[in-house]
């Protein structure tokens, strides 16, 4: 059983690699299973935007180091669709306040207790006084955005303080990219191909002198000019579906900052600052560090 902050900070080692591949940042929680999901990490090519680790690609979380197979265990944000909710609820459990069900405020969660099968085993709670506590998981009803609350009777409804329901909003945004293909196009070869077809009739009905030449002068009908269009318009169907693919990633990456705090100052170029530690991100705070071509650095440096 592991603090959590006995695993953040510890570098990321693939095993079968010898490699390190980068640094735990933040554990990724399933609120409604009590359970971590993923380990956050940041890495060299931390501009790229998030990355994470399932939890059960990690082969073992040691005093020095958290080991894995190999790099290929580490998903971008792109390919952790299985993730996409639970990145947008944005769980922490740590400096949530603790209540009971009967109202009753016992502190504040300062500490999460992780068994090695990923499961939160119980939390430490510290009171206003400075006293700390520990509660076992069965004993924990909810665990909240900014509340976890306790239930005594150990009567545990898995439920997730309301904030899931944005993830359903992801779904459209997919099958965009789809939509940039232009079906019709494996048809423009054929009809393309039918005007030949039409001329080479009156071959066959021509004298016999003169049919020599006819099909000298046509032989360059055979010639796949017409072909050569439906080549030219395939970048545009791949631009535009690689514009969607952005969008789409965009989206995701202002869902996932949305509500979070800065975690250190982020300025402009020319010194003004953008957003400042420990404020919320919002609309306002995302659109200027968009214009200011901060976004990746921001989505860096969050808590």
């Amino acid at each position: 059983m592991k603090k959590s902050v006995e695993i953040l900070g510890l570098p990321i080692i693939s095993i079968t690699e010898g490699r390190e591949l980068g640094v735990s940042k933040t554990l990724l929680i399933d609120a409604k299973n009590g359970t971590v999901a993923a380990i956050t990490i940041e890495d060299a090519d931390w501009y790229r935007g998030v990355k994470l680790i399932p939890y059960e690609s990690v082969i073992a979380i040691g005093d020095d180091a958290v080991t894995i197979t190999n790099s290929e265990n580490i998903l971008t944000l792109d390919a952790a669709g299985d993730y996409e909710a639970l990145l947008d609820e944005n769980i922490r459990i740590i400096d949530t306040k603790a209540i009971t069900k009967s109202g009753t405020i016992q502190g504040k969660v300062t500490e999460l207790y992780i068994g090695d099968d990923g499961k939160i085993e119980k939390c430490e709670i510290t009171a206003p006084d400075g006293t700390t506590s520990d509660i076992a998981t069965d004993q924990i009803s909810i665990f909240g955005k900014q509340v976890t609350v306790i239930d005594p009777t150990g009567e545990k409804k898995n439920n997730v303080m309301p904030s899931a329901p944005e993830a359903p909003k992801a779904a459209p945004a997919q099958p965009e990219a789809p939509k940039a293909e232009a079906a019709p196009k494996a048809e423009e070869a054929p009809k393309a191909a039918e005007p030949a077809k039409a001329e080479e009739a009156p071959k066959a009905a021509a004298p016999k002198e003169e049919a020599k030449p006819e099909p000298k002068k046509e032989a360059p009908k055979a010639a796949p000019a017409p072909k050569a269009e439906p080549k030219k318009e395939a970048p545009k169907a791949d631009a535009a579906k690689q514009a969607a693919a952005d969008k789409a990633s965009e989206e995701r990456h202002r869902r996932f900052l949305l509500g979070k705090k800065a975690a250190r100052d982020i300025k402009m170029d020319n010194g003004i600052v953008i957003v400042e530690a420990g404020q919320d991100i919002t609309e306002e705070v995302l659109q200027k560090a968009k214009l200011a071509n901060k976004f990746i650095e921001l989505s860096m440096n969050v808590q």
